[in-house]
């Protein structure tokens, strides 16, 4: 799991800085989708990554190339990764600051999944700020609760490859089997509805913080994500075009 709010006082403690962080030339163009587990950030994320020609940053994957690579934050995350617990604020942040100080990504980057809580927000804002760039666009992928239970808990993946179908929007050919290989499709035990409503409740409290961190700065935009995957994309591309000229 990828992180958990923080204490009181706890912005005392992020990572902001470190010496030797370049985050970037000043036109660094940062980019924050935002939405519910389920919403299609992941998606509009690689449509933004071509179109800026900036890295797609996922928490969720630098978590695990960090313990793979077994750096010492990543040595951190796994402990409490391990135990099935959040990995806390400072860890994730110190995760995404060592990432955006790559040389691909210091042109700028979509973030996927980060900041997700306010204390995570408030840190990268002053971590970007230490170098005069900050959050550029912040955009809400908005969908109704019961549509994104419906969408995750439709979800089907296929035993032996993988192959993801669901069953309204993509169902297989013959229900329980995959249309490619002829496997087993089964149900992920986190794509379960009482588990995908759990998740739900946990993760939108901390949401609606971020998305008001970011309306009181000016640079949030909502787009509803309940249009066709293609209307998404084009409404995510104007409101990121919007200011930084992207075409």
């Amino acid at each position: 799991m990828e992180s958990r709010s923080s204490a009181s006082g706890l912005g005392e403690r992020l990572p902001t800085r470190r010496r030797g962080w370049r985050l970037g030339p000043p036109h660094v163009t940062v980019v924050v989708l935002l939405g519910a587990p389920g919403a299609g950030k992941g998606t509009q994320a690689k449509f933004l990554e071509a179109q800026l020609g900036l890295p797609h940053l996922a928490s969720g994957d630098l978590l695990r190339a960090a313990v793979a690579a077994g750096t010492p934050v990543g040595r951190d995350a796994d402990r409490y990764m391990s135990r099935g617990q959040l990995v806390p604020d400072a860890t994730m942040i110190r995760i995404f600051l060592d990432r955006l100080d790559q040389p691909d990504a210091r042109k700028g980057a979509v973030l996927d999944g980060f900041p997700r809580t306010a204390a995570q927000a408030e840190a990268l804002d002053a971590a970007l700020g230490e170098h005069g760039r900050r959050v550029d666009r912040a955009v809400l992928i908005e969908v109704p609760i019961e549509d994104l239970v419906q969408r995750a808990a439709g979800r089907w993946i296929c035993s032996a490859a993988g192959h993801v179908y669901h069953a309204i929007a993509n169902p297989p050919l013959t229900p329980g089997v995959c249309d490619l290989d002829g496997s087993a499709l089964v149900q992920r035990a986190d794509d379960r509805e009482e588990t995908v409503r759990a998740r739900m409740a946990q993760q939108l409290g901390a949401l609606e913080d971020v998305v008001g961190h970011y309306r009181s700065r000016g640079v949030l935009r909502c787009v509803d994500g309940r249009r066709p995957i293609d209307e998404v994309t084009e409404g995510v591309r104007a409101e990121v075009a919007l200011d930084l000229g992207a075409v």
